[in-house]
């Protein structure tokens, strides 16, 4: 065994030593392999940096040939330091040269050295170099010199990610840590965000590495770690916290990791080592991540966040931080986080804000809706990116192709700002569309409507000229709430609403909660399939006081003025005629009470379920107006759960089997005379909405950033002979042109701008 002087302790004292002394990089660098070496009685350490082009550059040695530092260079995986770096573990050997994977450099003189020990240099679970020492005679290095390199490392990656290094780098070249990035996610919103990172979570920055006193550093761990533990035992105790939640789940994950006694030790072991309870808890993680990032198993990935999360809470426990409040945002600022809900995106200056990236989440997140209602490029499912990245790195989000580049190249972010410029263009194009009235050239009149749900975004109206809301999600307010809103404060946001509106018609949509849109405050049970599961007016008929609140709310707000209001997830009509006698015992109840009822009440239902395609005579004669709900709708009738990459996009929304069903629901309001709006994902975007215009959907709500593109199709499309076209394709089929394709002909027949 290698013994070493004085121990990993006095090494870390001599180490940040070093580090306060006015030396310059090479110098200091050169200095710290000394020490170690010294230290680990060694004839060689050598310390190689990883490159951003995957190669191992010699950055600093004592033992090996002088001139081979910044020349020497191995590939991920070739020789000993490759094999080290790409499998971020340690590697001790008694003979060196004799192992498979050694790769001998002449020009380093490293021919006579035989034992050796490697251990990857590790921030955020990534590599960032190899740390070596070498012997000439055949020593074996036991786990205690392995420990002392692995903690030496933790000290050697902070001062690699934090020091300037740039005069040690050959031009062009730089550090893996800092070399752009890109991440394939899912689009949330189109647009394109450039900006600046600002993580929603950061992580707590260790400023102390070494301790003075390790027991004492010892009893700050355990004390932490008990704090910890109650903290954690209390929310799973809290009277609100579901059985079967995910957040319990996670909760209870937590616990079980808190309480393991190998994390505990590892811990321990690190500070025994000579570094403080902070840096020990960081040194576990990074080397934990490590591993974790190198698994397959979708369950272990999974895993690693929540330790992610169980390492920055003992950290905030022994630095004494609390989860930051939402700081003052740099202009042009980009959120990344791992998930967040839509109360917390609210909270920050949406007037700085550009754009949200986030490393889970799907495009039916209630964070996502909230994103698409403010009009925030966002991008989610962007793998591990929290931990890739830093506050202040320049971001550029695509949404459109949901993707991120992180600290992009300047040929990569010279394009994507004359896409900007393209863009700004664009929306002055559009803007210049705004007061012109929506007809084709053929005279048919499109009517074009806003998708909404947060008073926020009511502004839009005048900035795009929509006749109004189509659909305002009233669920948002629950969902952003930390209690049931109580009804003066419903009253006030209907108000505010109407208000904003003026004289355009907004249409109110009832309660969509429950199933996967969860609310903390009310309590539900686990369902297996949510989405069909105790949902919307389901739960709503179930559930009357939460109802009649509401409607009552709305009618109330709408102070003498007329007030539509919309039924989701209607399944029969008798649930819809249960819902109109509510609605008509609150207009009893308010003119007995002396109050203003709305001077013109219409009551609406919401086609998404396939059952009603089977009672459109029925609920047609019942409804004043009906919504059709594309984004439930299809996924019903696919069986695809939207929120599955897997299936969701396995089937085309305006296929024949989908758009026969839509003009089912067409046809019939036509028949009773009743108005039909698409509110749903299709009525956005170009190809679609040509395909709800040409089965006779004359109106259409959207997001407002699709209003001046499906504006500019309309007004330069010639309407009926396509419709002729579909007709015909539905009718009797289209002899294998799908009627995507039998579109794009007249896209192109037409040359129709497609957005």
């Amino acid at each position: 065994m290698v013994t070493t002087i004085g121990g990993p302790r006095v090494l870390l004292r001599q180490l940040r030593e070093t580090m306060a002394e006015p030396l310059a990089s090479q110098a200091r660098l050169d200095k710290i392999v000394t020490l170690i070496a010294d230290n680990m009685r060694a004839d060689v350490c050598s310390f190689y940096v990883l490159r951003d082009d995957g190669a191992l550059e010699l950055f600093a040695t004592k033992g090996l040939k002088a001139e081979s530092v910044h020349m020497t260079t191995l590939r991920l995986g070739e020789g000993l330091v490759g094999l080290i770096a790409s499998e971020a573990e340690p590697l001790s050997l008694d003979d060196a040269p004799s192992h498979p994977g050694f790769a001998y450099r002449p020009e380093t003189g490293e021919d006579k050295y035989n034992s050796f020990l490697g251990v990857p240099v590790l921030r955020a679970g990534q590599t960032l170099g190899v740390l070596v020492v070498q012997n000439a005679e055949r020593r074996h290095y036991g786990e205690d010199e392995a420990e002392a390199m692995l903690t030496t490392a933790t000290i050697l990656a902070e001062m690699i990610a934090t020091s300037d290094f740039d005069n040690l780098i050959k031009p062009g070249s730089d550090i893996d840590l800092r070399r752009p990035r890109m991440f394939n996610g899912v689009s949330f919103t189109d647009g394109i965000a450039l900006g600046t990172v600002v993580l929603h979570d950061p992580r707590v920055v260790v400023v102390n590495f070494i301790a003075d006193d390790t027991d004492q550093e010892k009893a700050r761990l355990d004390k932490a770690l008990a704090s910890m533990r109650v903290s954690i035992d209390a929310m799973l105790d809290h009277g609100d916290m579901q059985p079967s939640s995910d957040h319990r789940e996670i909760l209870e994950t937590y616990r079980m990791f808190a309480n393991d006694r190998g994390w505990v030790n590892r811990l321990t072991e690190a500070i025994e080592n000579g570094l403080s309870a902070e840096a020990a808890v960081e040194r576990v993680q990074n080397d934990t991540r490590a591993r974790m990032l190198r698994q397959t198993d979708p369950y272990i990935r999974d895993r690693l966040h929540d330790l992610d999360d169980l390492a920055n809470r003992l950290l905030r426990v022994l630095t004494n931080t609390s989860q930051p409040a939402h700081r003052e945002l740099p202009d042009n600022a980009i959120l990344v986080a791992r998930n967040m809900g839509p109360a917390e995106l609210l909270e920050y200056d949406r007037k700085k804000l550009r754009g949200l990236v986030l490393e889970e989440g799907g495009t039916t997140a209630h964070v996502a809706i909230v994103a698409r209602s403010l009009g925030i490029v966002a991008v989610g499912q962007a793998d591990s990116i929290v931990s890739m990245c830093e506050s202040g790195d320049d971001i550029i989000i695509d949404g459109s192709a949901g993707t991120v580049h992180l600290r992009p190249t300047p040929d990569v972010e010279q394009t994507y700002v004359d896409k900007v410029r393209i863009s700004a263009r664009r929306r002055a194009h559009y803007a210049a569309l705004k007061n012109k009235p929506s007809v084709t050239r053929d005279g048919v009149e499109i009517t074009l409507l806003h998708n909404s749900g947060l008073v926020a975004d009511l502004p839009m109206l005048e900035d795009t000229g929509a006749t109004g809301v189509g659909l305002f999600r009233t669920e948002l307010q629950f969902m952003i709430a930390s209690k049931l809103p109580r009804l003066q404060e419903q009253v006030e946001l209907y108000s505010e609403a109407l208000e904003i509106a003026g004289e355009r018609p907004i249409v109110f949509r009832l309660l969509d909660i429950g199933g996967d849109k969860v609310v903390p405050y009310l309590r539900s049970m686990a369902e297996e399939n949510p989405a069909m599961g105790y949902r919307s007016i389901r739960l709503g008929l179930d559930r009357p006081g939460l109802l009649r609140t509401q409607i009552r709310a709305l009618l109330m707000a709408a102070q003498g003025r007329p007030l539509k209001i919309l039924v989701p997830m209607v399944t029969e009509t008798f649930e819809f005629r249960q819902t109109r006698l509510v609605v008509s015992k609150e207009m009893d109840r308010l003119r007995r009470a002396g109050e203003l009822v709305p001077s013109r009440l219409e009551l609406g239902a919401m086609v998404e379920v396939p059952s009603l395609l089977f009672e459109l005579d029925q609920i047609m004669p019942e409804a004043d107006f009906v919504s059709i709900g594309s984004n439930d709708l299809v996924q019903f009738l696919t069986a695809a759960d939207r929120a599955n990459p897997r299936v969701s996009k396995s089937y085309d929304p305006i296929a024949l089997p989908r758009l026969r069903a839509i003009r089912l629901v067409v046809d019939a309001a036509r028949r009773h005379n009743k108005s039909v709006t698409m509110c749903g994902e299709l009525a956005g975007r170009p190809m679609e909405a040509l395909a709800l215009m040409a089965i006779g959907m004359t109106r259409l709500s959207m997001g407002p950033a699709s209003i001046g593109p499906i504006k500019e199709l309309v007004l330069n499309l010639d309407l009926k002979p396509i419709q002729e076209s579909v007709a015909a394709a539905l009718s009797v089929g289209s002899d294998g042109v799908t009627i995507r394709e039998l579109l794009r002909e007249w896209v192109d027949r037409q040359n129709l701008p497609m957005g």
